[in-house]
């Protein structure tokens, strides 16, 4: 296992710089009211003047766009592209619906969910009484319901990919076999919270796509050792650690879709969550490609980010 340097493209950092836009806006305005009630209300003014500005442009252009003829394909375009699609929801021009968004985004997290052996079914999307106040209700198949990170596979992957293309959803709700029934997603997801008061962040890893099939490295990601391999045309990513000897995988020799550790010689299938012998298992990490960047998400406290 080769470690590799690191070096974010300048495209991956203007797609991390625009995602957190929002929360600079809020800490500006924040700023402002602490100046007075006169200054936040100038500042929430020229945001509003800002934004409506913005929105009639992008009207114009989507009239425009459908006077010229031009076929779907530029309709689809503006409205799988993450930065675009975030602006076109704001002002209510986005050309899907919700269903549609969220059957969209559960596509983008199916690869990963396969490397759990399980998969991920959109059953229906219930509207509130209010707008903004819909609930999606979602069914885990084959494996993943048992996985022993399918808290953070939601938590990660699923949650974060709803969110982000329909943020009007205001819970999740996850379907099982149990006698249960519904299992609220808050309550999955309450022991990762309980661990980690920040929630989770993506960063991109545009390095990793530099793996060739059937290759495994080490990646130093937002200062956190990232374990990646490629078998087939999947990529899977882990963090860089043995929980049989407790060390490092650095070494590491990939067999098929079987991983070596180099010190302790124990296996662990890369594909399948990275189980292993008496159910130890590598720490699976979602990876994504976002705007075409492929991206890693960690937790706060591996990042050694401050909660």
């Amino acid at each position: 296992m080769a470690d590799r340097p690191t070096g974010p493209s300048a495209d991956a950092v203007n797609d991390a710089h625009w995602r957190t836009a929002g929360d600079r806006i809020q800490t500006l305005l924040d700023s402002c009211a602490a100046s007075g009630a006169a200054a936040f209300e100038r500042a929430e003014q020229l945001v509003h003047e800002v934004v409506g500005l913005y929105g009639a442009g992008l009207e114009r252009i989507l009239q425009l766009a459908g006077d010229c003829g031009s076929d779907t394909a530029l309709a689809e375009r503006l409205a799988t592209d993450d930065l675009v699609a975030s602006l076109l929801l704001v002002h209510g021009l986005h050309p899907h619906g919700v269903r549609r968004r969220v059957s969209d985004a559960l596509d983008r997290v199916r690869p990963y969910l396969g490397s759990h052996g399980g998969d991920i079914e959109l059953l229906e999307v219930v509207p509130g009484c209010r707008p903004g106040d819909n609930t999606v209700r979602l069914a885990f198949k084959g494996s993943c319901t048992s996985c022993p990170s399918s808290a953070v596979t939601l938590e990660l992957a699923v949650e974060d990919a709803i969110r982000a293309a329909a943020p009007e959803i205001s819970s999740i709700e996850l379907v099982t076999a149990e006698p249960s029934g519904l299992i609220p997603a808050d309550s999955l997801l309450a022991q990762v919270r309980s661990n980690c008061r920040s929630g989770p962040s993506w960063y991109p890893a545009p390095e990793l796509d530099e793996l060739r099939p059937g290759e495994i490295a080490g990646f130093l990601v937002a200062g956190t050792a990232v374990l990646a391999s490629r078998v087939g045309g999947q990529m899977f990513a882990y963090r860089d650690h043995c929980p049989i000897c407790d060390g490092t995988l650095a070494g590491a020799v990939l067999q098929g879709a079987l991983l070596r550790c180099p010190r302790c010689q124990s296996h662990f299938d890369v594909v399948h969550a990275g189980t292993g012998a008496n159910g130890a298992h590598l720490d699976p990490l979602p990876l994504l490609r976002r705007d075409g960047v492929l991206s890693v998400a960690l937790r706060a406290e591996a990042t050694g980010a401050p909660v």
